[in-house]
């Protein structure tokens, strides 16, 4: 399992369907569903949180603030700074467990002896395109939220990247992709961080399952000739790490050639000195 080495995130506990994190100098309790052990909450941050994120049982939920938290805080991975705000969905705007991708796009960026132009799809608050655009590549960055576009664009102001060569698009991430194919536009590497559930254009909900090789396959024209890499992330239980990898193997091996890979990734847990599995990510590089 591959994880991050943070400075400014820490997870310092888990236990009873909760994390106890540190983002940068503020400390929150979250749900996470999949803590299912009871272990005992010794850490004595556990009392003594800035905020707690508790589930409604009619759906949703709320902060409960325990000390004063700014509405928004910066923390920092290594070259890269990102804004933090609490939101209504538990979310922070930053999954801090993906820095083991932004290290990988870096790297490959970095390697590539060549410009490269990347397409980071359903790209939320923009780790991942602040990654690419510091590792010198061009990035189009594409998300169907405004206010997520937005937020993004502050991240990259903070890291000093605004200067950068991006495309900031509000658009659906199928329609975009269909309009690159008929522009003919074509990208050295593709990032994919589908939501586990969606509405298409016409409302119709989706599981990622059922939609999953469409929309890798509808990405297979844009990718250059000589392609660099395609990131498939996902968070959806249903999607192991092996089923991903074949689905790249099978799908872009044939007429790309290079390797495929994938694992879990995951937080380290600093009480326990393991590490809690967090997603899975599946890799075809050249």
């Amino acid at each position: 399992m591959r994880e991050a080495a943070w400075k400014d995130y820490e997870l310092i506990d888990c236990s009873d369907g909760e994390r106890l994190e540190r983002w940068g100098d503020i400390v929150l309790i979250r749900p996470d569903p999949q803590i299912i052990w009871h272990t005992e909450r010794k850490n004595p941050l556990w009392t003594k949180a800035h905020a707690r994120y508790t589930r409604s049982s009619s759906g949703g939920g709320a902060w409960d603030y325990n000390k004063k938290v700014p509405s928004q805080w910066a923390i920092g991975y290594k070259e890269l700074t990102f804004g933090i705000k609490p939101m209504g969905f538990k979310h922070t705007g930053v999954f801090p467990e993906q820095a083991v991708n932004w290290d990988f796009v870096t790297d490959k960026i970095k390697k590539a002896g060549r410009p490269l132009k990347v397409l980071n799809m359903f790209a939320y608050t923009g780790a991942a395109t602040l990654a690419c655009l510091h590792a010198g590549a061009s990035v189009c960055h594409v998300d169907a939220s405004k206010g997520m576009v937005q937020w993004a664009k502050e991240n990259a102001a903070l890291s000093s990247l605004s200067d950068k060569p991006v495309r900031w698009l509000v658009d659906d991430c199928v329609k975009f992709v269909r309009r690159e194919q008929r522009r003919g536009n074509k990208y050295d590497g593709i990032i994919m961080d589908p939501p586990s559930y969606g509405r298409g254009p016409g409302g119709e909900v989706w599981k990622l399952e059922d939609q999953l090789f469409s929309l890798i396959e509808l990405c297979l024209p844009i990718l250059s000739d000589d392609a660099s890499f395609f990131i498939l992330n996902s968070y959806t239980t249903g999607l192991s790490p092996s089923i991903m990898e074949y689905l790249l193997g099978v799908m872009i091996r044939p007429k790309f050639g290079g390797s495929v890979s994938s694992d879990e990734i995951g937080l380290h847990v600093t009480e326990s000195g393991l590490t809690l599995p967090c997603g899975s990510t599946a890799i075809w590089q050249s």
